[in-house]
């Protein structure tokens, strides 16, 4: 009994913690898309948010996480997604499907999601950032294809290329959306991409 006071005090401070971490990234992208990501300083985020710079800190450790925070947990939930989808699905389908939980986003927010991808694109020190951590998005989508083939923990070659090849599918897509301004549909560009890909 004397544990659920405590996790319920844990939940509130976790959300309290998101909200924050939320509200600071806001101020801080602000800033990013007036002034522009190189001449803004962690001191004039934290003077923006209103908080000191050990507080901006200890919510993103560089100005490059303020930024990317957008896209935490994205592998995880394209990677549960993945264990989601039919057995009988070949791995490519279940990929593509996949993929459909991290481009949501782009439905429900495109002019956000819009500016927020011209930003990461359009710098190169959040570029450089986002590739590389896309890049360990790949064992946990690989992972998730072994543990639908059966194999869980035994990802093999296969499994870890087609991993890779869907992620520089939905990047060159996003791309491609980007380039049109967000006219074109991302749906069918990402479906267009994945095509290619089966049709070699």
């Amino acid at each position: 009994m004397t544990g659920a006071p405590h996790s319920a005090r844990s939940r509130t401070r976790d959300i309290a913690k998101a909200a924050v971490r939320a509200e600071l990234a806001q101020v801080a992208f602000e800033l990013f898309h007036r002034d522009g990501f190189d001449k803004v300083t962690l001191d004039d985020l934290a003077a923006a948010a209103g908080v000191s710079r050990s507080t901006f800190l200890r919510y993103f450790g560089t100005k490059e996480d303020a930024v990317l925070a957008a896209f935490d947990g994205q592998d995880r939930r394209t990677a549960d997604a993945l264990r989601a989808r039919p057995a009988g699905e070949d791995d490519w389908t279940a990929l593509r499907r996949a993929l459909d939980s991290l481009i949501e986003r782009y439905h429900q927010d495109p002019a956000g999601a819009l500016a927020t991808t011209r930003l990461v694109r359009d710098t190169p020190a959040l570029c450089a950032r986002h590739l590389e951590k896309q890049h360990s998005w790949r064992p946990a989508l690989a992972e998730a294809l072994a543990e639908r083939a059966g194999t869980p923990g035994a990802a093999t070659l296969g499994h870890t290329v087609r991993a890779a090849a869907a992620l520089d599918c939905l990047n060159v897509a996003i791309d491609h959306w980007t380039a049109s301004d967000g006219h074109l549909d991302l749906v069918a560009l990402l479906d267009e991409a994945f095509a290619t890909f089966r049709a070699v």
